[in-house]
């Protein structure tokens, strides 16, 4: 029999993933305590119709304390949240940086957690068009959840479980990995490769444009378009890139890949990426 976590308490309800979380958890049957100390955050949570309450007060008495906090932050808060933490509760973040760079407040009588959302997949199924408008994830688009457990039991991890699909939902399922493979999915996969990407694709686009004089919408047409084919051919295999296709691509990659790209997955690049977003010196491991 699992145990059930009942009473959670977000600390930072007032953010952008504290008031996505909350507004969720909010619709669930746990007993929710929104905490924050921002006077315009504070009221953004109450004109939602959640009821404000200090964290000195609810801390103490929660199963589960979400810090949905900036990164850069994480570890200060902690200092102050971990030591009025009950026993055998669990301190849940919602990026892996801070926990890998060994930021967190620690204490031997409680439980740590990361997850994050995988956000929908660009080959999931929409049916409806509030399945299409949620890019982002947690209201009507279902996503994938990454997430890291590593010393609590399998009931405990059951248990948490359960909150992390009601504060992501609609969740389709919960893959579990120790922080450092978290680390790895985000920054390294997701955030040095595939939103740099993204980014350096709209720049080509810009670039398109601004060289050839070839008119916005038809550039966006053919590219747009074109990103969908890339990924469904590249990811799918639905149809192989034409020869033609193949040269331009190598041709690309000679051009704009550096031919060591791949030292981003050794660890000590990792600690680089991550000291440097969380504006510290150095990890500590």
């Amino acid at each position: 029999m699992a145990r059930k976590y009942q009473t959670v308490t977000i600390i930072g309800a007032g953010g952008k993933m504290g008031m996505r979380i909350s507004a969720n958890l909010q619709k669930s049957a746990y007993h929710v305590f929104y905490c924050e100390n921002s006077p315009v955050a504070q009221q953004l949570v109450s004109e939602q119709g959640r009821e404000l309450s200090d964290a000195a007060s609810v801390v103490v008495k929660s199963d589960v304390v979400i810090l949905a906090v900036p990164d850069i932050v994480l570890g200060k808060v902690s200092e102050s949240v971990v030591p009025q933490m009950k026993e055998g509760a669990v301190l849940l973040t919602l990026d892996p940086a801070a926990a890998y760079a060994g930021l967190i407040s620690q204490r031997n009588d409680i439980q740590y957690a990361v997850a994050h959302p995988c956000h929908p997949s660009v080959f999931l199924e929409r049916y409806t068009k509030e399945e299409h408008q949620d890019a982002f994830g947690g209201v009507a688009a279902l996503q994938h959840i990454a997430a890291s457990f590593e010393g609590g039991s399998a009931e405990q991890k059951e248990s948490l479980s359960e909150v992390i699909k009601v504060m992501y939902g609609p969740v389709n399922e919960v893959h579990w990995v120790t922080v450092i493979q978290l680390a790895y999915l985000e920054p390294t996969l997701v955030e040095t490769v595939a939103c740099m990407a993204g980014a350096f694709m709209k720049e080509a686009l810009d670039e398109t444009v601004k060289h050839s004089g070839v008119p916005l919408e038809a550039a966006r047409a053919m590219l747009y378009g074109h990103i969908q084919i890339a990924l469904a051919v590249a990811f799918r295999s639905t149809n192989p890139f034409s020869d033609a296709c193949m040269i331009a691509m190598e041709y690309g990659r000679e051009k704009i890949i550096q031919p060591d790209w791949k030292v981003i997955f050794e660890q000590d690049e990792l600690d680089k990426v991550i000291a440097r977003m969380l504006k510290i010196d150095a990890v500590k491991r």
